[in-house]
């Protein structure tokens, strides 16, 4: 196959016309190319007198190292591909391995490990995604939080109410295993090729399903409402879990677990210190969402093409001289931000998408980043108590039922109270309290991100406006906390596998999926 990059293609342009470009760069006539198939596709939007796609193509075609010597364009390369091939499966254990945990890590070890003849036995603390939905929009209509079922526990892991963003900074072979099974299961084909790839919470949540379907076909037992709730150890290496549910408590005769908790497990973290297992806090970001019109965004980004666009996003960050950083995370555009708490008395917020992108709004996370220095005391759970202290100062600030305190940048710039919204409407539910923000960060949080707006503006001309609406807090951008594990993937507990983003160890889905399949690589291994 012959890669072609950089070819450009007019808004409106259909494949034919793209299938010209690269038979021109080539120097053939475009009934001489074979297959062609795209393998990145990119917005350039550096002239807005001129916005356009960007294209990277790979095309088939007799003679190619010929052809590639004598072609006139550039950036062509010969490429061979090497499909993803799961090790040999050498475990002889009559135990089923076990996985906790239906995110994207613990789901991608179990379908791994199950199309290779491993069925796992799953536990999911919360419900299936249909059970889950619903008591998600029921939490969000009327302020009434299910901790066992949440915007942070059940199928499919806190990304399925999210913008089930694709994007990663990982470079790993599994990557195309794991967009290969999204496809399969229903995610849109392009997700294997955009620049900034997504899939959508509502068609997420229809891949979570088929995927599951498949883990059951495959002999999985898959089990919701059940909670990791102690680990049973012999000699050094783990023996048995203990498991929690509605109907009582029972043990489960285990020698390889992958745990792949979520971020939000602070009680399993709890159950894990006291057991002794290896942890050590690590950093992450608090902050709010920051939330604009879309169109005000998308003009701002595309100019007058704007209108003929998918809704844009942006991705900024600035370094202030108090040493701190300001970053924004997880933009969703055309979203919603949502109330993502998982415990009474705490207000949490995130940012949500459907793959149509077609709200009024895009929001993202506006966060600055906090390290265990940060954190009193020496507890390796440290971090967790510093996000329930912030959490609870907003749920107070919002006067209950977890309505969220909002601002104006406007008025957060002037260290003033809101009194209510100006062009931009907030989207949160069950609802905000405006108010001023400053009650719920910490100080160098806030002193941060006010230093921070103005610089953003310069590279997003509008972001600082008066009008965008800040709602917090945000504290869960990733896990406080990372359960130690070593060259085998194991914990110094043997047959413990730490894996994904809330064992410290992924920063999104695709990652999580990604340190899933390394991990059931490991247990497969034996």
């Amino acid at each position: 196959m012959l890669r072609i990059g950089n070819l450009p293609l007019p808004i409106g342009g259909d494949l034919e016309q793209l299938r010209r470009q690269a038979a021109r760069a080539l120097g053939v006539r475009p009934g001489a190319l074979g297959e062609m198939e795209i393998v990145r596709q990119s917005i350039d939007a550096r002239k807005r007198s001129n916005v356009h796609y960007v294209y990277t193509v790979e095309v088939s075609l007799p003679g190619e190292r010929a052809v590639m010597g004598a072609a006139p364009g550039r950036g062509i390369t010969l490429v061979e591909r090497v499909p993803y091939s799961f090790p040999a499966v050498r475990r002889r254990s009559p135990c089923s391995p076990v996985v906790v945990g239906m995110g994207p890590a613990g789901l991608f070890a179990a379908l791994f490990l199950a199309r290779n003849g491993l069925p796992c036995v799953i536990l999911e603390r919360g419900q299936d995604i249909d059970r889950r939905t619903l008591d998600v929009g029921d939490f969000w209509a009327t302020g009434v939080l299910d901790e066992g079922s949440n915007v942070q526990f059940g199928e499919g892991g806190a990304g399925a109410f999210s913008d089930g963003k694709l994007t990663t900074g990982t470079h790993d072979r599994r990557i195309s295993a794991v967009l290969d099974a999204l496809v399969e299961a229903g995610a849109p084909a392009d997700v294997k090729y955009s620049h900034k790839p997504h899939i959508g919470t509502d068609v997420l949540r229809e891949v979570v399903r088929t995927i599951r379907k498949e883990l059951v076909s495959l002999g999985c037992d898959v089990r919701f409402g059940h909670k990791l709730a102690g680990l049973t150890v012999s000699g050094g290496a783990l023996a048995g879990v203990e498991v929690e549910t509605a109907q009582g408590k029972y043990l489960l005769a285990a020698d390889a677990l992958i745990l792949a908790p979520g971020h939000s497990a602070r009680d399993t973290f709890s159950m894990l210190r006291e057991t002794g297992v290896a942890m050590e806090r690590k950093n992450f970001a608090v902050g709010v969402r920051i939330e604009h019109r879309q169109r005000d965004i998308s003009l701002q980004q595309y100019g007058p093409a704007w209108e003929q666009l998918p809704p844009s996003d942006y991705k900024l960050a600035c370094h202030l001289p108090n040493g701190r950083s300001a970053f924004t995370f997880c933009v969703c555009p055309g979203g919603q931000v949502v109330a993502a708490a998982s415990q009474q008395g705490g207000v949490v917020t995130n940012g949500m998408s459907l793959r149509a992108r077609d709200g009024v709004n895009i929001n993202g996370g506006l966060l600055v980043g906090v390290d265990p220095e940060d954190f009193p005391g020496d507890d390796v759970l440290a971090g967790i108590r510093f996000q329930e202290r912030w959490e609870q100062a907003a749920y107070r600030l919002g006067g209950g039922c977890f309505r969220a305190p909002a601002q104006r940048v406007e008025d957060f710039l002037q260290s003033r109270p809101s009194e209510g919204p100006g062009a931009v409407v907030p989207t949160y539910r069950p609802g905000v309290v405006w108010t001023e923000l400053s009650p719920c960060l910490p100080g160098y949080v806030t002193d941060t991100l006010r230093d921070a707006l103005p610089l953003l503006d310069r590279k997003l001309h509008g972001f600082a406006g008066p009008d965008g609406v800040l709602t917090g807090v945000e504290t869960r951008s990733s896990s406080p906390v990372r359960i130690l594990r070593d060259d085998s993937l194991q914990s110094p507990l043997r047959g413990l596998y730490p894996c994904g983003e809330g064992a410290g160890y992924a920063g999104g889905i695709v990652s999580a999926a990604v340190d899933g399949i390394r991990v059931a690589e490991a247990v497969a291994g034996g």
